[in-house]
């Protein structure tokens, strides 16, 4: 015997429906608000001012001719090999995780016994975003670095 296919069951498979659509929809818009902070910078406007300062910044760093590459040591370590620079130069760094939980770390650095500078904290075995700052006599470098 067949059961005939009322009103009821209309309504509940619409409700039912539209309920799974609404729920993946908000746990969507959790994980996208979740993984962004959404800001980039605070005040666009004078962000907008500061635009031609901060080109003349970064060719006064370009014109320094020093570079810097950036990897972690299976001990999780953060290792600096800089080219060009001079003997007595200052390495720190700013780490930020770009994806997932906000998290922004700042590392100190030594020089090793090869010349390369090591972290003195290391860094969890995900994916960072570093911005290495290379300091020297008053001129510096801006590196930035993503470690996987």
């Amino acid at each position: 015997m067949m059961r005939t296919f009322t009103g009821k069951h209309m309504a509940a498979t619409l409700i039912g429906g539209f309920g799974i659509v609404i729920a993946v929809n908000f746990y969507m818009a959790s994980l996208a608000t979740g993984g962004f902070g959404g800001v980039v910078v605070e005040n666009s406007y004078v962000a907008s001012q500061k635009y031609n300062e901060w080109l003349e910044e970064a060719r006064q760093q370009e014109a320094t001719g020093w570079e810097a590459s950036v990897s972690r040591r299976d001990d999780g370590l953060v290792e600096v090999t800089t080219m060009g620079t001079p003997e007595d130069i200052s390495v720190s760094a700013i780490a930020r995780r770009p994806l997932g939980k906000r998290e922004v770390r700042d590392l100190t650095f030594a020089k090793g016994w090869n010349g390369d500078f090591v972290s003195q904290e290391p860094l969890d075995a995900d994916r960072w975003t570093l911005r290495v700052k290379l300091e020297h006599g008053g001129q510096k470098r801006i590196v930035e670095a993503s470690i996987p």
